[in-house]
Order: C-alpha cells, then structure tokens, then sequence
C-alpha cells in the first residue's frame, strides 16, 4: 500500500489550488493522509480526484471543515495502526504531546509545525510531512511517501 501523506495546505490562504507538481506526486498512491489545516473543502475535494483521503482538522480550518472532520483518529492500515492528527501549541515539543494523543499505535502523522520529520520515539514512527505549498516557516515545501508492506512502513521524505 502507497500513501501520500501532506498536511498544511491552507487553501485559499497560501494559494488557490494546491499545486500542480503536488497532485502529479500523489498520482498512483492507493490513500492520502492530510493532517490538517486544509482550511477550506476546497482542497480535500482536489485530493479526493487522485485517491480516497483520510483526513483531520486543524487549528486554521474553517467551520465547515471542522463540522465534517474530527480532530484526530486511528486507521489500521495493513495491519498497522496509523494515528493522525494535526497537532497544537508551540513547535517546541510538539513530538511528545502527539505521542501523548495515541495509546498502542505504530505510527502518528501530524502537520501544524510547517516542518518536515521523520523519526523513531518511544518504538513509535512519527511522520510530519511539512507543507506540500507553504514556505512561512520553513524554506522547503515537502510531502511523504509511506509505503506500507508486511507490517512495516517506509517512508520516504519528498522536497518540491
């Protein structure tokens, strides 16, 4: 299984669209994960046209995103159990304070920082796949392919 896994898109904020070189990433992954702050449903409606999204709110979202997205969830994807959600508060320690949302899960993806991560906590793998379009708080713009296979995931950092 082949995840696309973005969040921080705010879209109409940072741009009209998500954009064009972001989609052609995403083209042939089986699921998109976006963890929050998509703004408007403008953009989950653009990521739906390439694959199923699993997504959640975050702390810029409009209301109508936040009347039909939870702030965060559990999947079970191929065996492993995946939390999502955006994350809060100060980039400082954000890492323990996602870990703290999730009990039994092998991997949390989050957004809110801008900043892209990759690492191993606690026997957790925590994904922060930066922004696929914003540059406000660090220079480059960035997603994740997780490729997940016999009960491992393998995610590989993408910079645009």
């Amino acid at each position: 299984m082949l995840l696309g896994v973005i969040s921080d898109t705010h879209i109409p904020k940072v741009g009209r669209t998500i954009p064009g070189e972001v989609l052609e990433r995403l083209a042939g992954v089986d699921l998109i994960l976006h963890a929050g702050d998509l703004v408007s449903l403008e953009a989950l409606e653009q990521l739906e046209r390439i694959a199923p999204v699993e997504a959640v709110c975050g702390n810029m979202d409009w209301p109508e995103v936040r009347g039909v997205l939870p702030e965060s969830k559990v999947l079970d994807l191929e065996g492993l159990k995946v939390g999502l959600t955006h994350g809060s508060g100060a980039p400082l320690g954000i890492e323990k304070r996602v870990l703290r949302e999730f009990e039994g899960v092998d991997v949390v993806v989050f957004g809110h920082t801008h900043t892209a991560l990759m690492e191993e906590r606690k026997g957790v793998l925590l994904l922060n796949p930066g922004s696929p379009n914003d540059t406000r708080f660090h220079p480059k713009r960035s997603l994740i392919l997780l490729r997940i296979e016999g009960g491992c995931a393998r995610p590989e950092l993408v910079y645009l």
